[in-house]
Order: structure tokens, then sequence, then C-alpha cells
């Protein structure tokens, strides 16, 4: 039985076949983040109403691992949607929909009666797989798992995070083959809990990211499984991003409440853009930062390191999109935060670094698990230089505030080199994103404007927009992105020469963080 935390019926077969909506219908969205669990509510015209996080913690039992407990994860994800709730003053029966959002590549494996986790979660930027990765990219499996995944081999994605369980905890590989384990993303997992044990599904986006699934025919891949010696019987239904999946059962938020949606974040956030079409592009600010362009209904192919992925669909054709991933971002002015104490806040960061006209050639590259895209550098290590008797904390800030920017402009480069088209502006969201300074430079060292929406948690909004659609509160795509209103438009300022100068110095650091 999944883990619980009141005492509920027994619901495994019930389905919702129609809501009784109240009249003013609402959307709730759980978005389970990297160090927070996030619940929003939505009314019909896709209005935030109410927004509650609550966090929890990562460990670090040795260099370059990073590990959750998927039970803290649950309980705080709980916690978020019951008093976002209470806050907003709606009734669970006046929700018509719930849609789900999660940090992607975080590996959860669970034992199917008791619903315990056999270890602790394994999360995304976690780097122990990193040898298995290296010595898989040196065979002559390489080239075919890159072609049918779309992907990099890398220690980044779910399938080397769930073989490293099976090998390295007592008796979980037997456990696998009789099948009494079970293993999801942090979608699966949550929805396996709140549907009582009932679906053992994912989407198409988190199954994308596990290096286990074709991405051309979107099913999981038996030669791929047999490469990480996976049992097929672990593994979640795929079924559509938008679509109703299964209920959550009464006793934890006081109603049935159909789950119609659930996307990876970052491709939840590019629904929450309203870029669903081709060619519409969007980066996320958060833990780690990432780039996506809508690339339609035909499987994209990057000759720059970037990654093949799937988008949110509404309906069963199959979307699309390319994707850039920076490892650390926002995790960068946390480690000036709680390692260092140069901030006691992250919003502080924004005054600090603007106190200063720049960081007097410093430059700091938070390496610290490695380099993502488009280097895909599993060794590479972060480093300040440019250090003089004159740096001091406003400099360093302002280097790691922009190395946000820098490695942002990376991703976008080798996107316009992809598609040999100029990405005309750049539409940004996520909880980094309410950064001025760090908005106006990305414009700088872009050379072009940056967006920002008037609701910037786009992650949650997207997984809202996936299942209020399927369950007919919005008409389709087209409604949704009636929503979408601008905030602010941030506007280059930085001169040619200078953003050349600049990029030098940055691409410099980067090779000394690599060697």
């Amino acid at each position: 039985m999944p883990y619980d935390l009141s005492p509920s019926p027994d619901l495994r077969r019930t389905r919702v076949s129609s809501v009784a909506v109240a009249e003013t219908p609402y959307v709730l969205s759980l978005d389970e983040g990297t160090t927070s669990a996030r619940a929003a509510l939505y009314n019909d015209r896709g209005e935030r109403i109410a927004m509650h996080s609550v966090p929890f913690d990562c460990f670090y039992p040795h260099p370059g691992w990073v590990e959750q407990d998927a039970l803290a994860i649950w309980r705080a994800q709980l916690e978020a949607a019951r008093t976002v709730l209470e806050q907003a003053g709606v009734p669970a029966d006046a929700v018509a929909a719930c849609g789900i959002t999660n940090q992607r590549e975080t590996t959860v494996v669970w034992d199917r009666a008791t619903g315990i986790p056999v270890s602790p979660a394994i999360v995304w930027q976690c780097r122990r797989t990193a040898e298995f990765c290296g010595e898989l990219k040196r065979s002559d499996k390489a080239a075919m798992i890159e072609e049918r995944t779309g992907l990099i081999i890398d220690a980044y994605f779910s399938g080397s995070k769930i073989r490293w369980i099976l090998e390295n905890v007592p008796g979980a590989r037997d456990k696998a083959r009789n099948g009494d384990l079970l293993f999801g993303n942090i979608d699966t997992w949550l929805i396996w809990n709140l549907t009582g044990g009932s679906a053992h599904v994912t989407d198409p986006t988190n199954a994308s990211r596990t290096m286990l699934m074709d991405l051309e025919s979107g099913t999981w891949d038996p030669e791929l499984l047999r490469i990480f010696d996976i049992p097929r019987a672990m593994l979640p239904a795929i079924v559509p991003s938008s679509g109703q999946v299964g209920v959550i059962r009464p006793a934890l938020l006081g109603a049935e409440i159909p789950i119609s949606g659930i996307a990876g974040d970052q491709q939840a956030a590019l629904a929450g853009q309203a870029c669903f079409r081709a060619g519409l592009s969007k980066n996320t600010y958060g833990t780690g930062c990432f780039a996506l362009t809508h690339a339609g209904g035909r499987r994209p192919r990057s000759a720059n390191r970037l990654l093949g992925t799937r988008a949110a669909a509404v309906g069963r054709e199959g979307q699309f999109a390319v994707e850039g991933s920076v490892f650390i971002a926002g995790a960068a002015i946390q480690w000036l935060r709680d390692s260092l104490g140069l901030i006691s806040t992250a919003a502080e960061s924004e005054a600090i670094a603007a106190s200063v006209t720049d960081t007097g050639g410093v430059y700091l590259v938070p390496a610290f698990v490695g380099l993502g895209a488009p280097h895909w550098d599993m060794e590479a290590r972060a480093i300040i230089c440019g250090l003089t008797r004159a740096s001091g904390k406003p400099q360093i800030v302002r280097a790691a505030l922009e190395s946000i920017a820098f490695q942002s402009r990376e991703l976008i480069d080798a996107m316009e080199a992809d598609s040999g088209e100029p990405i005309r502006e750049l539409r940004v969201d996520g909880g980094a994103a309410v950064n001025n300074f760090l908005m106006q430079f990305q414009a700088d060292i872009l050379g072009k404007p940056v967006v920002r929406p008037m609701d910037v948690e786009t992650t949650a909004l997207g997984a809202a927009y996936l299942a209020g659609i399927a369950e007919g509160i919005w008409s389709g795509v087209e409604e949704v992105e009636s929503f979408w209103r601008v905030e602010r438009r941030f506007e280059p300022k930085m001169s040619d020469s200078e953003r050349a100068s600049r990029m030098d110095g940055w691409r410099a650091a980067v090779a000394r963080s690599r060697g």
C-alpha cells in the first residue's frame, strides 16, 4: 500500500467519469521541485489565487552525490495541497482537476506491497553513476542509445540511477525481477500515493528523460532495458500529458479530484508560457536553468549537443522540443547563502550585485556537479577565477548571478545554430526571473529582449492548463494562449564589443573549470 497520511477506504478501482463542477471551477496544480513542494490554485481565467510552498532537504553523503527522502517529498506535497485549499477558502469539491509537475530524472524505487522506498531518492543532480555512464559512452552501444533516446549519455538521466539502486541495495534486483519493486520519477511517485496505488503512470515528457524510452515512438524500448538491466515490470505505463489518469483519494483533501495533467517541470513551464507551437522558446531559472524551444510534431536532432525531448501534448499526437540544461543556476545563489554566508536571502543578491558596476574580472563557473549542455563534462568542477585584492562580496555575488546568464547564452547560441534561425526574444520564468539585475544582464549578454510574464510560476500554471483542458474547463490551447500577459520587457543595453569581451572571459573561465 502507498504511504498513507490518513485513514481512507480502498479506492483502487475508483475513476471519475464526470465531475460535479462548482459555479466557478478551480484547478489545483502540484509543483514538486528540487528544494520545495508547492501547490497552486487557479480559477477558470487562468489566474493564480493562492500558492503555498513547503521546503524539504537535499542530502550530500559523498562528493557529487545528491539524495532526498521520497517520503518527506510526499508529506511536503500533501501539506502544500491541504494548506493552499485552506488559505484560499476553497473546498475540495470545487476543484475540477489536478495537474502534476515535477523535478525530472529524480529516481524513486519502492516496494509494491508496502509503498516504502528501498533507498533514498537519487536526485537529478547526482553524479554517482558517472563512471558507468563514461563506460557506456565509450562502448559500441553509445551511438544507438543517443540516436534512439535523443539524449546525451550522462548520469543526469534516470536509467543509470535505477540500475545503481538495483546493483547496490541488497536484494533489490531479485525483488525487481519478481515484480515486487516499482520505479517512478517524482510524478509517478506522487500519483501512486495520491490514488492509493491504483495508478502507476508517467507521461511522455518524464519518460523521455529516463534514457529508456524510444523518443520517436514514445514507448519503453526493450533493447535499452537490456543494456541497463532493468525489468519492464518496474516501469509505469506511459499515458498522455493531458487526460484523466486517476483520482485523488477523498480522505487526503476532502473530495475526489481527477488527476488530469502530467508534465515534467520544464515541459510544464513551456506550456505555462503558452509555447504550444513550433519555434516558441522559454528559459526557466530555478535550481538549474533550462531553455526549451518547441519543435512541433517532428522529432528534432541536434548537431550542437542539445537534447531531443518530448513536449507536453494536448491530444495523442506526439510533440517534441529541443532542450538545453544547465545543472546549477539558482543553486549557486543558495550556495552563497548557505555555505559561504555572503547573503542572508536570495533576494538580497540583486541589490548587492547592482552595487558595483562590474565584477572586476571575476568569473564564477558553478560546475559543482559538472557541466551540462552544451559541454556535457561530468568531470568539470566549480571555480572562481580573476580574483584580486580588490575583489570582495559584491564582485563574487555579481559573478554568481552573471554565471546564470552566461550559461543560458551558451544554450541559446546552440539552439540558434541547430535551427539556423535567430530567436527573436526569450520568454523567462522561474524563481530567479524576478531578479531584475539578472534579467537585464541576460538581455545584455544575449543581445536580445527578455520578456517576463505576469505570472513567473509558469511550471505550476502549465500543469494546470494541461489538466483544465482535459476536463473541459478550457476549450483548448487557443484559449489558454489568450491568458498570457507581459509584465516587463528587458531590452539589451550592452555594446557588441563589451558583449564579445565578456563572453570571451566566460569561455576562458569554463576552459579552466574543465581542465
